[in-house]
């Protein structure tokens, strides 16, 4: 049995391929994991604000020193960072937006982002914190951006692989639901995408 941590970041809502791809993971997981446990997030639904300085001034403060408006300025983020630590496996549904990912996403990685806690430096360079996890990233493209003149402009996996890595989250798997907007490939590309999962 494993907790999935389910990451949605999709402006779409019902009609998202990132959000169908995300499920058809999760699918996958529970068949291969009976009586999982399953936690939805919507990023875009619960409106994760974005870094404010006195925010982030509390991130770098000890514990035991914060005042009780200091405290309450982190309660988001300590819980998106508790809820990261349950979990085993994560399922990140990731658009391509304008090259990249929606910003509701990188609000999150934000707000998971704290020194001494899921990530630090040691004598060799940083050190993540945030280690044994299995990240599987449903990535949905009107383009291809997997393969040819377009995979230059994909900041979407290149910067999940690194920046979560960084975390210490170096298992990760991308799966591509690409070509939604172009002929000849768009009518089979999320069938195409929903085949190719493989949970190991």
């Amino acid at each position: 049995m494993k907790h999935i941590l389910h990451l949605k970041s999709s402006i779409q809502g019902a009609t998202s391929y990132s959000i169908k791809l995300g499920h058809a993971i999760v699918e996958e997981i529970q068949e291969k994991y009976p009586g999982s446990i399953v936690e939805e997030l919507n990023l875009v639904d619960i409106e994760i604000p974005h870094l404010k300085p006195e925010v982030l001034r509390a991130f770098f403060i000890p514990s035991d020193e914060l005042t009780k408006e200091e405290k309450e300025s982190i309660l988001l983020s300590d819980h998106l960072v508790k809820q990261l630590f349950a979990a085993d496996i994560i399922v990140i549904g990731a658009p391509l937006i304008n090259f990249t990912i929606h910003s509701a996403l990188k609000a999150w990685i934000d707000h998971i982002t704290r020194a001494g806690i899921t990530f630090g430096y040691g004598e060799n360079g940083p050190i993540g914190k945030v280690t044994g996890k299995k990240v599987y990233v449903a990535m949905s493209s009107g383009g291809v951006y997997s393969e040819g003149p377009g995979k230059a402009n994909d900041f979407v996996a290149p910067y999940l692989k690194a920046f979560l890595g960084f975390l210490g989250m170096t298992d990760l798997t991308v799966f591509r639901a690409e070509g939604l907007k172009v002929p000849g490939i768009k009518d089979y590309a999320l069938d195409r995408a929903i085949k190719s999962i493989k949970i190991n």
